[in-house]
């Protein structure tokens, strides 16, 4: 690495290698690290901690921390920490699969959280102290500021408490990503906050870039390594159906009169369909979109390359190593476009409801009434966390959730009498999409939102068997403003526990 990207002399002399650094975190420390959908993590340090703590085992003495971080991050942070049996609690949000499954076997506590809630909660001190902070940087300025790398999160808030930080540099990251960010240093605790002076989705509000009293920053670590986000798989029939669906109906509100020819600011959860949801916007006909989301995914970077969405507010990336190549080729172009903000301001319900966000989001079920479960399956084995999808819903001018009508080869139905799970209650639910239609739910009575759910979104498969379940609910529930048989409201799931399918007599 060349040492202009360190360019502050006294944290010059405070490199030192991975090991070294991992050396200055003891165990049961409260460890905050950057990251957000596998971009902008510490590459190296989580590992060498993870070799640390396997030692630390072999030689019989305990070892785990509190890890908290933006988001998901990636096997070099989670899945490494998780393999070492490193982790005491996790939170917020997490993809990693030997993570999960120590979560799902009770062996590695983890608390879910709106990721909104994540950096004044920690503000707040429920948490308790944060004892130390890794996080990666793009550069160091002469003046001691850091450049965000391809994420913020809860950078800010992590520099600002903790009582030791470690900096990873990373040099893979492009030097042309320096001033893409904006970092907003005008929140504060209550009864002392003020209104965000934030209008449109392209208004700059702060700096670009962090700060951190160099006295706290006790090592730096020069790296070069990639962030690593899995490529998006080709989108399907279903997806493209689905996203077919939406975009019909985006039209259609527009000619209705209740949406501007430009749509409002969009967020879009990470994944498959959402993406082909984006890719389809980029034939649509809409021009001059405006995107006010957490992540930048693949989509994204096409409609901002094609002029269909002129600008995207975020506070990190979701991208295939080929569209990650694209970025850093063409990155002045991006840097022009692309804003890039701490996760508390991407995320802030205020914001999100006085810019009138479309939110689309993906969701494992939602029941008859709108109920949404996003987060667990079969009741209680987490997938991943509820993330920033609640911030959004509860506070958009448009909450809409997007799901195939089945999972697991048609044994799952995604539309059943009763969740399992609730994170986005049938309050905070305007849409739902799936390949065989679209359910506008807006100012619908509880029996009309089932009824607009059975024709248009539930698989023919299941539709009869719904349909009876309805229309028993209907003739013996105890009351009939929401119908369920409570015996069978959660008996799909139980039958697909006992047999592998939620079909009767399958």
């Amino acid at each position: 690495m060349s040492a202009e990207r360190i360019r502050h002399s006294l944290l010059r002399d405070r490199v030192v290698s991975a090991e070294a650094a991992a050396a200055m975190i003891q165990p049961g420390e409260t460890v905050a690290m950057s990251g957000f959908t596998g971009s902008g993590y510490p590459k190296a340090v989580p590992l060498a901690l993870a070799r640390r703590i396997e030692d630390a085992h072999v030689d019989g003495r305990e070892f785990k921390i509190r890890l908290m971080t933006g988001a998901s991050t990636a096997p070099e942070l989670d899945g490494a920490l998780a393999k070492a049996d490193g982790i005491a609690l996790r939170m917020p949000f997490q993809t990693d699969p030997d993570a999960r499954q120590r979560i799902n076997a009770g062996t590695l506590d983890y608390i879910d959280i709106h990721l909104s809630h994540v950096a004044q909660h920690v503000w707040f001190g429920f948490y308790g102290d944060i004892d130390t902070a890794v996080v990666e940087v793009a550069g160091i300025r002469e003046d001691g500021s850091l450049i965000p790398s391809t994420s913020v999160g809860n950078n800010k808030t992590w520099l600002d408490l903790a009582k030791k930080v470690i900096i990873e540099v990373n040099d893979w990251q492009p030097e042309g990503i320096d001033g893409m960010h904006d970092v907003y240093y005008g929140t504060a605790l209550p009864p002392h906050r003020k209104p965000i002076p934030l209008v449109h989705a392209d208004d700059r509000i702060g700096d670009t870039s962090l700060r951190c009293d160099p006295d706290k920053i006790v090592a730096v670590v020069r790296t070069h390594g990639p962030d690593r986000n899995s490529p998006f798989t080709p989108a399907d029939a279903t997806s493209e159906r689905i996203a077919e669906h939406l975009i019909d109906f985006l039209k259609h509100e527009v000619a209705k009169g209740r949406l501007p020819a430009n749509l409002l600011p969009l967020q879009s959860g990470v994944g498959n369909i959402p993406n082909a949801v984006l890719n389809g916007l980029a034939s649509s006909g809409f021009r001059d979109l405006s995107a006010f989301t957490e992540v930048i995914q693949d989509g994204m970077l096409d409609l901002l390359r094609s002029g269909v969405l002129k600008v995207a507010s975020c506070t990190g990336f979701a991208l295939s190593p080929e569209a990650n190549e694209e970025f850093k080729r063409n990155i002045a172009f991006y840097r022009e476009r692309i804003i890039m903000r701490t996760q508390e301001i991407s995320n802030h319900p205020e914001l999100v409801r006085r810019l009138g966000c479309i939110a689309m989001n993906g969701m494992i079920e939602a029941d008859l009434y709108g109920n949404v479960n996003s987060t667990h399956v079969m009741g209680s084995r987490i997938m991943n966390g509820i993330g920033g999808s609640g911030d959004f819903a509860r506070n958009s001018f448009l909450s809409i959730f997007l799901s195939p009508s089945t999972a697991k080869k048609g044994s799952i139905s995604a539309i059943v009498p009763m969740v399992s799970h609730v994170d986005h209650t049938e309050h905070d639910v305007s849409i739902i999409v799936t390949e065989h239609g679209l359910a506008d739910l807006r100012g619908l009575p509880p029996r009309h939102r089932a009824r607009q759910l059975i024709d248009r979104c539930v698989d023919p498969a299941y539709r009869a068997q719904i349909e009876d379940y309805v229309d028993r609910a209907s003739r013996a529930s105890y009351g009939k403003h929401t119908p369920h048989l409570l015996p069978e409201a959660l008996s799909w799931h139980q039958r697909w526990l006992d047999t592998g399918t939620m079909l009767k007599g399958a």
